[in-house]
């Protein structure tokens, strides 16, 4: 596969179905102390916040992240800054939003957010995390290892693989991406990142076929 094949095959598409389904942790969203927008190249992040905030389901948001590394001219401010303006663009109150602007992975998205939270005064028990769908199973396995005491429910915008790759517009990108975000799911505990999570085998087999293919743009670097 060269980088100009954009599109994917049927057999792709049902591999890479099997584990964007595979990253999304299926919490049911409710009231939590506090919400956390992760940082990354996707708008729908704090629009959905913003969904989530006029549905009541919290009234302090922090929106986290510097320069996106892959994309660093989608939001030459950084993520946080270009999130807190779409939100309040969508109604989110100024005073609902404390800002992190300087983590650079999630690892430092979640300790990051939790000062930037006790700086303000807040210690929360219970966190919305949100995240775009495929980074839902990686953010609660983080988080899980670096905030243990905090309890964690994940959130997306609730998007269908089908639509989510039409969003995009390039399928062996979003295929690039649901792959890397797997092998970090794999190899982060062995680093101390995270926590393990059981891949089912169907899951593993479709990593190594996509791997086999070509699939591998968003890898971690050796």
């Amino acid at each position: 596969m060269t980088d100009n094949q954009r599109v994917i095959t049927e057999d792709q598409r049902q591999q890479a179905k099997l584990i964007w389904d595979f990253h999304q942790m299926h919490h049911q969203a409710r009231p939590c102390d506090v919400a956390i927008g992760l940082g990354s190249h996707d708008l729908g992040v704090p629009a959905f916040c913003a969904e989530l905030y006029r549905a009541g389901l919290f009234q302090t948001l922090v929106f986290t992240g510097g320069p996106n590394p892959t994309a660093p001219e989608r939001f030459p401010r950084g993520e946080a800054v270009h999130f807190r303006e779409h939100a309040i663009a969508l109604g989110v109150p100024v005073e609902a939003i404390l800002l992190e602007p300087k983590a650079r992975n999630t690892g430092q998205n979640i300790t990051l957010s939790r000062e930037v939270l006790a700086a303000a005064g807040i210690t929360p028990a219970t966190v919305l995390l949100v995240s775009m769908p495929y980074m839902e199973r990686r953010s609660f396995a983080t988080a899980r290892k670096v905030w243990p005491e905090a309890e964690v429910i994940c959130a997306s915008e609730p998007l269908e693989f089908d639509d989510y790759l039409k969003s995009i517009g390039d399928e062996k990108l979003v295929t690039d991406q649901l792959v890397g975000d797997l092998q970090r799911v794999i190899e982060y505990p062995k680093l101390g990142f995270a926590i393990e999570q059981d891949v089912p085998e169907d899951v593993h087999a479709a990593y190594r076929s996509l791997l086999a293919a070509g699939f591998d743009s968003r890898l971690l670097k050796p």
